[in-house]
């Protein structure tokens, strides 16, 4: 999904990940590079005027860690606008992160199965 991102809100998604934090990071080694099941996850990735902590954008899902904002009126309007794009937003307290990644990774995982969206491939007499 190309996007026509300002540069300001670029340079900030580049200082978001150099500034991860520890729940950040522990997740993004567990998903990176494909890890999860083959699904390609990007991180601080700008959506929608928006930055995500992380995104597959085959299964249009975001995943969100929260420490002590959780649940507030600015979420709650992000989470609808990006739902009207189809996104799906999972969100993590940053201790269940740290305590319980085996359970996350397999939450994310159930979760990107069901939206997963199969594209048919004609076969020869399809056409």
């Amino acid at each position: 999904m190309r996007q026509n991102t300002p540069p300001i809100i670029r340079t900030y998604a580049r200082k978001m990940r150099r500034d991860a934090t520890l729940a950040e990071n522990i997740l993004w080694q567990a998903i990176r590079n494909n890890q999860l099941g083959g699904l390609k996850f990007k991180r601080q990735a700008p959506l929608l005027g928006y930055i995500v902590d992380f995104v597959c954008f085959r299964s249009k899902l975001i995943i969100e860690l929260d420490g002590s904002h959780s649940g507030c009126n600015s979420d709650l309007e992000r989470d609808k606008c990006l739902n009207a794009s189809s996104f799906k937003t999972l969100r993590f307290w940053n201790d269940e992160i740290i305590r319980n990644l085996d359970g996350v990774c397999s939450q994310i995982l159930h979760e990107a199965n069901k939206r997963q969206s199969w594209v048919h491939i004609p076969l020869s007499g399809d056409f």
